[in-house]
């Protein structure tokens, strides 16, 4: 085995890998002590060294010194004697004083040495031997590093690059590993272009056998939230707030925001200067519409905020916290707009404020009056 070599192919991994140098080491050294282990006899008082600077390794045994064998747990002897060893000193370990002083004449009991036992052909066995306990450890270790690296992305936005696709799923390339995109999960009626960046949302990381699954969205109302935090400054240094988001994929998406300072709009500052904010979050929508909605504390003005775009909303609250039931009032010219095409814009008002909306206009208010 070329040490120069070993080390230049080991330090490849760890870069690729982006792992812990100190577990390589360690998984070549317990595949070394096992690869001696298997081929030199079962001792079990070997160890084995590398010098990380030339690939150099070399095998030990190392003793304890004893005025007498210590023992600990019951064993039968091969004449039928039982002794008991010492489970933190283990019988091959042991080497009597007499003994020990004719090799290290110094030796004292409690004293630890060690011998170089390296065998001559060891480095052609040890090659075989070890590479697939290395292997294992270093799947494990990146296995490891990637749930470290991606473990906290989940509810997150990455960017990435469409790598592969098959008949239900697209595969994003995420830098050191890919996410599963299914094609359930893109917004409905995009194309997507292989080789191409897209931005996604981070649904779930699962920790799995063969590593960590990214599963990815486009479709996840989360996936807004983050546009919008990304796309606008406000949100991150706290002047603004983004309270809720209700979706409907490639249809229509409210937004509820407001401002912690009161000289700051909310609703104008994700607009942007002549559009130009919305406009980099719709370009990531293909078709979808967002609403912005101005967030009350009053839950009377939040839901009359959410019916937008209609206007000139009578909201009344029908039942306490607990049924969350509302009536909303609107003129007769009005109510289309509340209920939206394919009641998609109560639908979604609903979602937003968690309150069931009855819609009313103001004549079918005044004919219930007159019964």
């Amino acid at each position: 085995m070329n040490g120069k070599e070993f080390i230049k192919a080991l330090k490849n991994i760890i870069d690729e890998k982006h792992i812990d140098e100190n577990i390589v080491w360690e998984a070549m050294e317990q595949g070394l002590t096992a690869a001696y282990k298997k081929n030199y006899g079962s001792k079990t008082n070997v160890k084995v060294r590398i010098n990380k600077e030339d690939g150099e390794f070399k095998v030990f045994r190392y003793f304890v010194v004893v005025d007498d064998y210590i023992y600990g747990e019951e064993v039968e002897d091969e004449e039928g004697n039982i002794k008991v060893l010492d489970p933190e000193i283990n019988e091959d370990a042991q080497i009597l004083l007499e003994d020990a002083r004719e090799k290290w004449p110094d030796a004292k009991v409690g004293d630890e040495f060690e011998e170089e036992v390296t065998p001559a052909d060891f480095g052609r066995v040890a090659a075989s031997t070890c590479k697939q306990v290395v292997t294992q450890k270093i799947r494990e270790a990146e296995k490891e590093s990637l749930i470290s690296e991606f473990g906290d992305k989940q509810d997150e936005l990455m960017l990435g690059t469409l790598a592969m696709e098959d008949a239900k799923n697209y595969y994003v390339d995420l830098g050191r590993t890919r996410g599963l995109l299914p094609k359930s999960e893109i917004i409905p009626g995009e194309k997507l272009k292989m080789g191409s960046q897209v931005k996604v949302y981070i649904s779930k990381v699962d920790n799995t056998n063969k590593g960590p699954l990214i599963l990815c969205s486009r479709k996840h109302f989360g996936f807004i939230k983050r546009l919008f935090e990304h796309e606008i400054p406000e949100f991150q240094d706290g002047t603004l707030e983004l309270h809720g988001v209700a979706r409907e994929a490639g249809v229509r998406s409210k937004v509820s925001v407001s401002s912690t300072n009161e000289k700051v709009d909310p609703i104008g500052t994700c607009i942007g200067e002549k559009g130009s904010r919305i406009a980099n979050i719709l370009k990531e929508l293909n078709t979808e519409k967002v609403d912005l909605v101005l967030y009350s504390d009053e839950i009377t003005d939040y839901i009359a905020n959410a019916l937008s775009p209609a206007q000139n909303v009578i909201v009344n609250i029908l039942s306490d916290d607990k049924e969350k039931k509302a009536l909303a009032i609107v003129p007769d010219d009005e109510l289309s707009k509340a209920i939206g095409k394919q009641g998609i814009n109560i639908k979604l008002a609903t979602r937003l404020t968690r309150y069931k909306i009855e819609i009313k206009t103001m004549t079918q208010i005044q004919e219930e009056g007159n019964n």
